[in-house]
């Protein structure tokens, strides 16, 4: 495997249900969708070297693969759900696991029946149980999928599947390469250890042992010489964030599933958990020739996957690639939006109440000085309540030497300004908030319904850092 450091990529880089309504601009069309069986379950996988197993949780498809999903992976990972832009999607949640889960659509904006929070949005569904999911997504882009129950073991046991919501009017690439990136906190046995450690909760969060994408150390994948390959790249770990950079022309053309106006040249990406890049690669013109992609945060980078170049050369132009169409996102009426202030700050430690669906039996984070006690919402009352149809400017405060990535279900928000940012980033539904970062966030209120918004670093989530907003 080619040597990896910071110099030689940045060189590299330099030189390149449905019934429900959902609010003004994202009614869903008439139609049904045959449902597919998204069944989560126990498996087994090799994570760590020597060969050990590891008892995982995961999903799998029921049904043969079909347009819906992808076959399952050789090694174990959920399997990659394919919907398209504007058209029904359906899927049956069986749960075959020993404790209750549900599935959260991440970034999709549907309706609040369908957003898989427990107590807030749906029932849990119990060992045994099944709950139908049913709607239209009305955005195209890289999503994923993950429990809202017990997040932090089912999520870091393996419950971290990648979406791809397909427009056909995109851009023609010579191959596509989906990229689902987690830790695994793992013994030298296979063995999973204590999911965190308090003094890290209380920091920037307890980091897994094993680095994978798509459950391999480092994968190899192959893609045609001279070819434009789209990447769509998934931070799903409970943890880590990442600083992607890749060897090879490269540009980005899209970040948490938002089109960016015209592509932009890759030099370093930072990723928080939850959020997604599609790249567009320029592959080299020799038979053979390697493509390294790694992550240079820290001070030792390390490779996340290899592609090799095969054939002959496509001779394909990185301009090729043009810009992805931009979803149906609104716009906010900045002049006439009533502004909230949202600050994200430490609290003092305490107990945190019990929950079915788990608690990490502390508190150390916090929203406006609220603590959300677990996964449920009793007693606390929503941040805000939002009237249908109106603007919003959110101006968020991060008063923490960490960072968080914040993210809202069910609705997209625009990033107006920031004192941390030269570059604004497209619509977004994460936002990875610097240490002492002030930035505005500015949305339309066009989804109804109790919308959570939470760090995605898990233990930060599960340990205060936690609210949600009404829209009425």
């Amino acid at each position: 495997m080619p040597a990896l450091t910071r110099r030689t990529l940045l060189k590299a880089s330099a030189a390149t249900a449905a019934s429900f309504a959902l609010g003004a601009g994202l009614a869903a069309r008439a139609g049904t969708a045959a449902p597919l069986t998204l069944d989560a379950r126990f498996g087994a996988a090799r994570l760590v070297e020597g060969g050990a197993e590891t008892r995982v949780m995961t999903w799998a498809l029921s049904d043969a693969p079909s347009a819906s999903g992808d076959a399952p992976s050789a090694s174990g990972a959920p399997p990659i759900l394919r919907m398209k832009q504007g058209q029904p999607f359906a899927a049956k949640l069986s749960n075959s696991l020993d404790e209750p889960t549900t599935v959260h659509w991440h970034g999709l904006r549907i309706p609040n029946a369908m957003d898989g929070v427990p107590e807030m949005t749906q029932p849990y569904v119990y060992p045994g149980d099944g709950f139908d999911y049913a709607f239209t997504p009305p955005d195209a882009g890289t999503f994923w999928y993950h429990p809202h129950c017990n997040t932090l073991t089912q999520m870091g046991h393996g419950m971290t599947g990648v979406i791809v919501v397909e427009n056909p009017a995109d851009p023609v690439f010579d191959a596509e390469i989906v990229l689902n990136l987690r830790d695994w906190r793992l013994g030298t046995d296979g063995g999973f250890l204590a999911p965190f450690k308090p003094r890290d909760a209380a920091r920037g969060g307890t980091y897994g042992t094993v680095r994978t994408a798509n459950w391999q150390r480092a994968p190899q994948f192959e893609a045609p010489a001279g070819g434009l390959v789209r990447l769509r790249i998934a931070a799903t770990d409970v943890t880590r964030l990442y600083t992607v950079g890749i060897d090879a022309p490269a540009a980005v053309l899209a970040l948490d599933s938002n089109a960016l106006t015209l592509p932009s040249a890759l030099e370093t990406l930072d990723l928080g958990p939850g959020q997604r890049a599609d790249i567009v690669v320029r592959m080299p013109d020799g038979e053979g020739a390697i493509v390294t992609l790694g992550n240079l945060r820290g001070s030792n980078p390390w490779t996340i996957a290899t592609l090799v170049a095969r054939g002959s050369s496509l001779k394909r132009d990185l301009r090729e690639a043009g810009p992805l169409a931009a979803n149906p996102i609104a716009q906010p009426d900045i002049a006439g939006a009533r502004r909230i202030p949202l600050d994200v700050t430490a609290t003092a430690e305490h107990k945190a109440g019990t929950s079915l669906c788990g608690s990490l039996g502390y508190t150390f984070w916090a929203i406006n000085k609220v603590p959300w006690p677990g996964d449920t919402p009793d007693p606390i009352a929503p941040l805000a309540e939002l009237k249908l149809g109106q603007s919003y400017v959110f101006q968020i405060a991060n008063r923490t030497p960490h960072a968080h990535p914040i993210h809202l279900h069910g609705l997209t928000f625009h990033v107006l300004s920031s004192n941390k940012r030269s570059v604004l980033p497209p619509p977004t539904d994460t936002i990875l908030l610097q240490p002492d970062e002030q930035a505005e966030l500015a949305l339309v209120a066009d989804n109804p319904g109790d919308w959570m918004l939470h760090c995605h670093i898990i233990e930060h989530q599960k340990t205060g850092m936690s609210s949600y907003l009404r829209v009425v």
